[in-house]
């Protein structure tokens, strides 16, 4: 018997043609429309000093996602750790967790910008250094009633732990990645894990996770969510979909790499320029019958549990947004298996 495949949303929040506010509530009514379709969890990036970010806070969207949804859980995709005071961390996710009565999760990573991180005033070379730090905190934080600890970054003693999360001893991590080393190491620490990449980089990923977990201990990776993320835009027909989402397309590259470019860095432009990212189907454009099989393809031969979607990037109209949704709904999730 196939195991059951999950399906989630994925988001950026990227600046669009809109006001920041009206942009806010057309993605909260959007995450709305996942919440009743019965996805399991949307996923917030953060960034910074872009256009892409226009959520650098998550958890502050977080609070207001806990209050217009019931069911679907939600996660950072990923909260940027160098960037994070541990006991601040830790009582926002308390926090986050008795609002929506148990269902944040936590997506964790060193950041992938060296930009964003030293914006905030930390070396980019102590990343791995303080990203250990801070989750080793986190934890110690969230099993204890004090804590203490001493490392090379932060030091605590007999620091009253008051506030607790609802999920015990604390919400399910996830780590993102599309290297070897952070498949790997997500696998060890048993955490969920997501991805992007063509669908052979996905599987060799996923066999990957799989191999270490066994190695690693008695783990049931059935139980965890392995999945990747794809941009998607569906519509009546491929050439519909194709003059609406090219478009919408560039304006979210040229967001994502605005950064990068004000650096004179040039190391993302292929890797998520829009040939390339068609090419290795990495965004689906497209019908139902065109996007679908594109889906299925990849789950069949990667093994991945979980699907993610994001279906508001760039340009794309509130309502173009909710259409492709719909149709996704309706048409193609009772079809994947």
């Amino acid at each position: 018997m196939s195991a059951q495949i999950a399906f989630g949303m994925f988001d950026w929040l990227d600046r669009g043609s809109h006001s920041v506010g009206e942009l806010y509530e057309s993605r909260l009514k959007l995450i709305e429309a996942a919440d009743r379709a019965g996805f399991y969890g949307y996923h917030l990036a953060e960034h910074h000093s872009t256009p892409l970010a226009m959520a650098p806070s998550p958890s502050v969207f977080f609070a207001a996602l806990a209050q217009r949804t019931t069911q679907i859980r939600f996660s950072p995709m990923a909260y940027l750790l160098p960037m994070y005071h541990p006991l601040r961390l830790i009582e926002e996710v308390c926090m986050l967790d008795h609002l929506s009565d148990g269902r944040m999760e936590l997506g964790i990573s060193r950041g992938v910008s060296p930009y964003e991180i030293a914006n905030y005033s930390v070396d980019p070379a102590q990343t791995r250094e303080i990203f250990t730090e801070v989750l080793e905190i986190f934890r110690q934080g969230m099993c204890n009633e004090v804590l203490n600890y001493a490392g090379q970054h932060f030091e605590f003693r007999d620091v009253p732990m008051t506030l607790k999360p609802v999920q015990a001893p604390y919400p399910p991590l996830w780590y993102p990645s599309f290297s070897e080393d952070g498949v790997e190491f997500a696998a060890r620490e048993g955490m969920h894990f997501m991805t992007l990449g063509p669908p052979p980089l996905v599987a060799t990923l996923m066999a990957r996770y799989r191999a270490v977990a066994a190695a690693s201990g008695p783990g049931d990776t059935d139980t965890l969510k392995l999945g990747a993320m794809r941009q998607i835009y569906v519509a009546e027909t491929d050439e519909q979909a194709f003059a609406v989402a090219r478009p919408a397309y560039e304006d979210w590259y040229h967001s994502i790499l605005r950064l990068w470019h004000q650096h004179n860095d040039h190391a993302y432009d292929n890797f998520f320029a829009w040939d390339a990212c068609l090419a290795g189907e990495t965004i689906l454009i497209g019908s139902v019958d065109t996007v679908r099989e594109q889906i299925q393809r990849l789950v069949s031969e990667s093994g991945i549990n979980y699907f993610v979607g994001s279906f508001a990037w760039g340009s794309l109209s509130p309502q173009q947004s909710h259409r492709s949704l719909d149709l996704f709904t309706s048409h193609i999730v009772p079809h994947i298996h």
